[in-house]
């Protein structure tokens, strides 16, 4: 991190306080360190703030659910998750927002131009701010079917509910300086009754031909273009967690891919909140435990707590699901959510890793 990064992390106070933002609560939050920016995704909207907490301006009017929003360094934008859902996620939404808008399904990951955002309650339709990329891999699971504990069809494979987390990171197995590629995570009902919702599901794209597909965000007329398929479809054995990954970060500094999520409910895993993906272990080929066919599976990292009986890893830290962003360096910033009668609202700490234990609050 440069001396400018470094000056402007400086000025987050502890904590930074997002301001309330209507009746949905935070999602996810990035940085964009060189100018001293960060981002808030409130469900339907994103806020743009300074990093001592002035708002600067917001992109409201979404009537669907953007989720772990992540900043990519190399073209200056925010790219989130954007879920249209006709389920109790989506109805409730639109109940908050007093909405009528009917819409089908549909999953998007959006590039925001976030340096055309200079004033608050911005238009997100009909905009030159906001193209969308469609995300056929997870509308087809969504769409398609598995098996619970019985040998009975179920609906949702894999039980995917949607996509959420959002980050950018290198191939596993792989370096930094190798590529940077986008990395989207499945939402996962939670259903004790199967077995094959165990895993977390992360899709992987190469996002150097963006622009050949993605489109303008129109509401009123949701387009389907999008890459065929991911470069990678990655399996995660953590078991089954209530709406999978909420937020996922790519950490440089410990090497891994932080997976914060809602604690499952299966009496036969540890449920921690928060898993760790090893980046530095190339993905390897095997049958999926629960279903008849193989994957592409990554490894845990070999930190934090082992349940013994089942062999997950993960971490008893209970934050992060509303926010985590690294800085790359040992340091981080973590949200939590808060509801005020002004509204929703979010506070974020810093925090650093002390080489052995991640997410140690500073001062």
């Amino acid at each position: 991190m440069n001396v400018e990064a470094k000056e402007n992390r400086n000025r987050i106070p502890q904590p930074l306080y997002t301001g309330p933002w209507g009746s949905c609560h935070i999602q996810g939050i990035c940085v964009d360190k060189k100018k001293g920016y960060i981002y808030y995704s409130f469900t339907t909207k994103l806020v743009k703030a300074t990093l001592d907490g002035k708002i600067v301006g917001s992109i409201d009017g979404l009537v669907g659910h953007l989720g772990c929003i992540a900043f990519n360094e190399k073209d200056g934008c925010v790219y989130g998750s954007l879920v249209y859902k006709n389920d109790i996620i989506g109805r409730e939404i639109l109940a908050k927002l007093d909405s009528k808008t009917s819409f089908e399904d549909g999953f998007y990951v959006v590039r925001i131009d976030v340096d055309k955002i200079d004033r608050v309650d911005m238009a997100a339709d009909g905009s030159n701010i906001m193209t969308a990329v469609y995300i056929r891999e997870a509308v087809e699971d969504y769409n398609g079917f598995g098996t619970n504990a019985k040998g009975e069809k179920v609906p949702h494979k894999h039980g995917c509910s949607g996509i959420d987390g959002t980050t950018f990171g290198p191939l596993p197995g792989k370096k930094m300086e190798d590529g940077m590629y986008l990395y989207v995570s499945y939402g996962v009902y939670s259903d004790l009754d199967r077995v094959d919702n165990d895993y977390q599901v992360l899709l992987c794209y190469d996002i150097t031909d963006w622009d050949k597909v993605a489109l303008p965000l129109k509401q009123d007329a949701m387009h389907q273009s999008g890459f065929e398929k991911p470069l990678h479809k990655f399996f995660v054995f953590t078991g089954n967690t209530n709406f999978g990954v909420q937020n996922l970060e790519y950490d440089p500094f410990s090497n891994a891919f932080y997976m914060a999520v809602y604690k499952g409910k299966k009496e036969n895993y540890p449920n921690y909140p928060l898993f760790a993906v090893d980046a530095s272990v190339p993905a390897k080929w095997e049958k999926l435990r629960g279903m008849d066919f193989e994957g592409e599976t990554l490894t845990l990292l070999e930190a934090g707590e082992k349940d013994e009986k089942s062999g997950v890893r993960g971490f008893l830290f209970p934050f992060g699901s509303t926010g985590l962003y690294s800085f790359g360096d040992g340091e981080y910033l973590v949200c939590e959510k808060r509801k005020t009668t002004a509204g929703q609202c979010g506070y974020i700490f810093r925090y650093a890793f002390d080489g052995t234990t991640p997410f140690m609050m500073i001062g």
